[in-house]
């Protein structure tokens, strides 16, 4: 099957409730057959996701730079790559991604490259994750915003650690896994 509808149809939003940044609505569609359904979906304006890449400690291999913080739904701290929503109108996600790795870890991004875009979670939100790598970073001023960026701590690991926390289950956030497997598996094929 294609990326085409392949025959439904989305007839109309009926909005439930609307949110800080993200709204949930009743999607009224139609299949193939003509059979109406519904589901509700929650409409997101899409987040961006940036694997900062420094030099690292002179051995040779990069260090990453990461963010524990806390995360309501789960009611825990996560380690995460540096993240954000994109609730800037009209703010390219390049330029989210810029804005979130000064607010969140305190650096400025020489060069941002796309690495992947991500669509997490097509059964209930229709948000799309633009994964990007930072690199030639230098010091910024870090803007936290909000009560868990306050409170949030900033880890700088060797890109082979960060990936073993990722394989003993410390690093489970999906964005921050897909992103350090594909920063790895690209500095791998860059040495050839």
């Amino acid at each position: 099957m294609t990326e085409a509808a392949a025959g439904f149809r989305h007839l109309e939003d009926r909005l439930v409730h609307a949110g800080f940044v993200w709204d949930l609505v009743r999607g009224r569609f139609e299949g193939p057959d003509g059979e109406p359904f519904e589901r509700d979906v929650v409409r997101s304006p899409g987040a961006v996701g940036v694997v900062p890449l420094l030099d690292g400690h002179g051995d040779g291999e990069p260090t990453v730079v990461l963010v524990a913080q806390y995360r309501a739904a789960f009611d825990r701290v996560l380690v995460e790559v540096p993240a954000g929503m994109c609730d800037v109108d009209g703010e390219p996600p390049e330029e989210t991604a810029r804005r979130e790795l000064a607010e969140e870890v305190g650096l400025a991004a020489g060069s941002i490259t796309p690495l992947f875009d991500i669509i997490a979670s097509p059964g209930m939100t229709d948000q799309v994750l633009w994964l990007f790598v930072a690199t030639d970073c230098r010091p910024s001023v870090r803007e936290a915003h909000g009560v868990e960026e306050e409170h949030s701590e900033v880890i700088e690991l060797p890109l082979s650690e960060a990936l073993a926390w990722v394989a003993d289950g410390r690093i489970q956030d999906a964005k921050s896994v897909i992103g350090l497997l594909l920063v790895d598996q690209r500095l791998r094929a860059e040495r050839g």
